[in-house]
C-alpha cells in the first residue's frame, strides 16, 4: 500500500459527508422535508445526514465523515477514497455507476423477541391505547418487544399470506429512536385489516396513530375490526407539484390488491407536512375514489387527540386501571 502521511489522513477525516456531496455529487443530496438540517442521499433515501454524522437506516450502519461513506457505501478501497478526497485523482474521477436493483424478494430480518411484553404494554397503555387492542395485536404477532439493550416496540406488517414483510422499531419512553428492520418492504406497512370485505380504508402516518384511532372507535362502541386501518410507516413526502407526486407505495399496493375499495379516509397530522400530504393525496385519488380529509380535531396527531379525550399526558405513568 502506498504511504500516506498521517497529517493527510487526518485532514481527510475532517471532511464531512454533506460537504463532500454538495461539492462532488450535488444531484445526490437533498434536505429531508419537515426537518431542520437533516439531509439524505437520492440514491439511498434511508441514508440520513445530520450534525456531521450519517446513518444508513435500511442497512443498519453509519459513519462520521466522507471517507467512511466512500469506503462503506461506495465500496472504494481506503487508498482510492483518500485520493478522491485529497483531489489527486479528481480530474479523472467520476462517480461509480449505480448498482442494478436486485430483483430477488427482500428478506426481512426480524429482531429477536424478548421473553415478555411488559415494557411495550405499559408504553402503549401510557399512550392511551386500549389494553385489549394491545393484547390482540401481540397475540397476532404484529406487535412485540425486541430483545437486547433497548427493548424497542416493533410494529410488524404482513402480506396476504400472513408472512411478516415489514418491521418498524420505535423507542420506548422518552426515546425518539425510529428505524426499519433490515429488508423491510414498505409495500406491507403496519396495518389492521377488516375481518370481512370492506369498501373503505383509513390512512395514518404512523402505527401509534392507527392504534389510537382503533381505540377511539372501540370507545364509541364500534368494532375496529370492521375497518381497514393502514399506516404509511412514516411521513409521506410529496413533490412540490401534485402532478409530480406518487401515491405512497403502501397505499397503492393495498388499493391494487383490494379493488372493492371506494372510499379513502385520510387521518394525517395537523401540521404543515400533514396538510400538504392530505391535499396531494386528494388531488391524486379524487378521480377514482371518494376521499375524505379527517385530521384529528385537537392536537397534532391522533395519539394527541386520544390523550386529550382521555384527559391524560403522554409522559404520565398510569396503571392498567382506567
Amino acid at each position: 500500500m502506498p504511504y500516506v502521511e498521517p497529517e493527510i489522513i487526518e485532514q481527510v477525516r475532517q471532511i464531512d459527508l454533506l460537504t463532500y456531496l454538495r461539492k462532488f455529487e450535488p444531484d445526490n443530496v437533498e434536505e429531508v422535508k419537515g426537518t431542520k438540517n437533516v439531509y439524505r442521499t437520492v440514491d439511498h433515501d434511508s441514508l440520513k445526514i445530520s450534525n456531521g454524522k450519517w446513518f444508513w437506516w435500511s442497512q443498519g450502519f453509519g459513519g462520521y465523515n466522507a471517507l467512511d461513506y466512500l469506503i462503506k457505501v461506495r465500496n472504494y478501497s481506503f487508498m482510492d477514497a483518500v485520493e478522491i478526497l485529497t483531489g489527486k485523482e479528481l480530474a479523472n474521477w467520476t462517480p461509480p455507476p449505480k448498482k442494478e436493483e436486485k430483483t430477488e424478494p427482500k428478506v426481512l430480518r426480524l429482531p429477536e423477541k424478548y421473553q415478555d411484553s411488559k415494557r411495550i404494554i405499559q408504553y402503549l397503555f401510557n399512550r392511551g391505547i386500549d389494553y385489549q387492542i394491545i393484547q390482540e395485536c401481540i397475540a397476532d404477532g404484529v406487535i412485540f418487544e425486541s430483545n437486547g439493550r433497548y427493548h424497542n416496540v416493533v410494529f410488524v406488517g404482513k402480506d396476504e399470506t400472513g408472512t411478516p414483510k415489514y418491521a418498524a422499531y420505535r423507542g420506548l419512553g422518552s426515546s425518539t429512536f425510529k428505524g426499519d428492520a433490515y429488508g423491510s418492504d414498505k409495500q406491507y406497512s403496519f396495518r389492521l385489516l377488516a375481518k370481512e370485505p370492506c369498501q373503505s380504508v383509513h390512512l395514518f402516518e404512523a402505527a401509534i396513530d392507527l392504534l389510537s384511532y382503533a381505540t377511539l372507535l372501540k370507545a364509541q362502541g364500534k368494532d375496529y375490526k370492521a375497518e381497514n386501518l393502514l399506516s404509511l410507516s412514516g411521513v409521506y413526502q410529496p413533490k412540490k407539484e401534485s402532478k409530480d407526486s406518487k401515491i405512497p407505495i403502501a397505499l397503492s399496493v393495498f388499493l391494487e390488491k383490494n379493488p372493492l375499495i371506494k372510499t379513502i379516509h385520510l387521518h394525517l397530522d395537523n401540521d404543515k407536512t400533514g396538510r400538504l400530504c392530505a391535499n396531494t393525496l386528494k388531488e391524486l385519488l379524487r378521480n377514482k375514489y371518494e376521499v375524505f380529509d379527517e385530521p384529528p380535531k385537537k392536537g397534532k396527531d391522533y395519539n394527541d387527540y386520544l390523550c386529550i379525550q382521555l384527559g391524560i399526558y403522554k409522559s404520565k405513568e398510569r396503571s392498567y386501571e382506567r
